[in-house]
């Protein structure tokens, strides 16, 4: 089971969201909080897997709860055009962020993909992270450009398909591996690049072809 905690100070939003989330057999509530501080403390007490956070709650917002929490992969629920706390969100390495329009299925697939280490983005919020990357200064251009030549092709073909928002499954189907030969060459890419998350490498590929 997915142990997961819930932070929203909107009782019924997050009633719904434990009744989605129950409703999928191997996903497990083990906590509500009404706002940051409650869930960091909540998350000490439980242990949850994944922590799926409202970014505007008060006390302390999800992002500073996010920051505090140690243990549990965090995705957070946010509103589209939400893009500075968007920025601060990947910068920080959160494990995924899903729309508060999302469907129950989608919300079900952002907790599975962050409890299995992959970072999941609601279809809109991909685009818009990957659009409001704007071309950097070219000192960090150059940087990404050196960090990045450190992959093998291989390891650049799978990265180029994971900076389009495709799944280890997806990339196994293109590139003819197994989908446990993608997972271990994803870990290789993070590692390398010193990346926490998918998400992260894929706007260190952006900002290597920004250059000009």
């Amino acid at each position: 089971m997915i142990r997961t905690l819930i932070a929203d100070d909107e009782p019924l939003i997050s009633t719904g969201i434990r009744t989605v989330l129950e409703s999928a057999g191997d996903i497990e509530v083990v906590a509500v909080a009404r706002d940051g501080r409650e869930a960091v403390a909540a998350a000490r007490r439980h242990c949850p897997d994944v922590a799926l956070l409202d970014i505007a709650m008060p006390v302390m917002d999800g992002l500073t709860a996010a920051g505090e929490l140690t243990g549990p992969r965090v995705v957070l629920l946010t509103a589209f055009g939400d893009e500075d706390n968007v920025r601060r969100a990947v910068r920080q390495g959160v494990s995924g962020f899903v729309l508060k329009t999302c469907t129950p299925d989608e919300l079900i697939r952002a907790v599975r993909a962050a409890h299995a280490g992959q970072a999941y983005l609601s279809p809109a919020v991909a685009r818009q992270v990957l659009d409001m990357a704007a071309p950097g200064d070219d000192e960090r251009v150059r940087d990404a450009a050196r960090r990045l030549a450190a992959l093998t092709a291989r390891e650049a073909d799978v990265l180029a398909l994971v900076a389009q928002g495709l799944s280890n499954a997806e990339v196994a189907r293109r590139v003819h591996l197994t989908e446990a030969s993608v997972k271990t060459y994803v870990s290789r890419i993070l590692a390398k690049l010193n990346c926490t998350n998918r998400v992260q490498a894929a706007l260190l590929l952006r900002d290597s072809t920004s250059l000009g």
